[in-house]
């Protein structure tokens, strides 16, 4: 568990570091912002390239993965709800009960609690030693379900936010495409898979999504085509053919020089990708203030500014002292909602694994904060995004005892895949 705890601390450290180098760096802050965040998706497709190649399919028996997918949807939705909820029934006052402008903002606000880390939970997972474990197998699919229906209902809140616009259909095509090449070609395309490689693409697709984005920023700033590199480094890691592994007497693999080093590059990307998951956290001080509206052109900014008002009207004032006892509500909530796999898989696993993928679902990070940054960017700010914020950073705190607790309740169970 040496692993855990370090990843624990170096996500610690990057919290520490988002709220701190705001005020200490200044201006040069915003400069640096850019580069984090860049650094967090090259990592993030490393991971998830890492991900993809070790995933496999049984095509024979495609329904199982419906199901998988009714799970994993679960999992993102009814933590989403159940904040969203709090948030419009507990926190705001009766008049924002049948307020369309408060609903829609709150809905997309309390989507920050719905989706699961995928890079931080297969990371933690793999460092605790529960890789061949029929824990982290179901885990990786479900928390990939999740991820992608987090994306999908994203695009009806942008249309919620700013109405139907053709770019959001683009995205959902893009989807589909890169779910049917990663079936139809899962491990059969022969590319070089070393770590240098993997890096390199990595880099290569975070331009890519990168410039994408600017362009259509030129295009239309209020919806622009935001692709999440989740995705694509996934589809890549299925398509890569692994070369065949000799198999040592036990049935484990043995591995050659070249993945002994793809494993410590491998490591040394996921002890990364956790100091630049907390770095990447926005400031708390600067939501208080309302957020930030990194939006351009005078439509735009008129829109956010009336969402801002619509909201900040209807949040009442409070200390820190309510604001703690709501971020921890929003916490339990959130995680809550996440324990719906529990239920599910009777014939397949004991209660005990069953409680350990639900609660090893617990985990947030990138794609959560991603949430928060959209939100930001609709002018929406004040108590509610800073409980957002706060849950979401907790949450990432906790993240090593989530571990520890799925580790526990796997002593004694067979460490083998069923």
């Amino acid at each position: 568990m040496k692993k855990v705890l370090i990843y624990s601390m170096l996500l610690i450290a990057g919290l520490v570091g988002s709220q701190l180098l705001p005020s200490t760096l200044g201006p040069s802050y915003d400069a640096l912002m850019p580069w984090i965040q860049a650094l967090t998706m090259v990592a993030l497709s490393y991971i998830m390239i890492g991900v993809g190649r070790e995933f496999e399919i049984d095509k024979s028996n495609l329904k199982q993965y419906g199901w998988d997918y009714v799970v994993g949807a679960t999992a993102a939705a009814f933590p989403w709800i159940f904040c969203c909820l709090y948030f419009i029934y507990v926190i705001l006052p009766p008049e924002a009960w049948t307020s369309w402008p408060a609903w829609k903002e709150t809905l997309l606000a309390s989507r920050f609690a719905a989706p699961t880390s995928a890079g931080v939970l297969f990371s933690m997972l793999a460092a605790a030693g529960l890789a061949a474990t029929w824990v982290f197998k179901k885990a990786r699919i479900l928390a990939i379900f999740d991820d992608l229906d987090t994306i999908l209902l994203m695009i009806p809140l942008k249309m919620a936010m700013v109405g139907m616009k053709w770019q959001l259909g683009v995205v959902v095509i893009f989807m589909a495409i890169m779910l049917w090449i990663a079936y139809k070609w899962l491990h059969q395309l022969r590319i070089p898979s070393g770590w240098k490689m993997t890096l390199l693409y990595s880099i290569v697709m975070v331009g890519i999504v990168t410039l994408i984005h600017k362009f259509s920023l030129r295009l239309d700033p209020m919806v622009p085509i935001h692709i999440e590199v989740l995705l694509p480094a996934f589809v890549l890691g299925c398509v890569m053919k692994l070369p065949d592994r000799k198999l040592d007497k036990n049935g484990d693999a043995i591995l050659d020089h070249e993945e002994h080093a793809h494993e410590r590059v491998g490591t040394i990307v996921s002890a990364a990708f956790m100091l630049l998951v907390g770095l990447s956290m926005p400031s708390v001080v600067e939501s208080l203030r309302g957020g930030a509206t990194p939006v351009d052109g005078e439509a735009a900014k008129e829109g956010a500014g009336l969402i801002k008002h619509a909201l900040s009207t209807m949040t009442p004032a409070m200390g820190w002292g309510t604001i703690a006892m709501h971020v921890l509500a929003v916490t339990a909530l959130a995680n809550l909602g996440k324990m719906f796999p529990a239920l599910c898989y009777r014939r397949e696993a004991t209660l005990r694994e069953r409680l350990a993928v639900a609660i090893g679902m617990w985990p947030r990070g990138e794609v959560g904060a991603g949430v928060l940054v959209i939100s930001l960017s609709y002018g929406i700010g004040g108590p509610i995004v800073v409980i957002a914020m706060l849950s979401l950073a907790l949450n990432l705190v906790m993240t090593g005892v989530f571990i520890l607790i799925v580790k526990k309740l796997l002593s004694g169970v067979a460490k083998t895949v069923h």
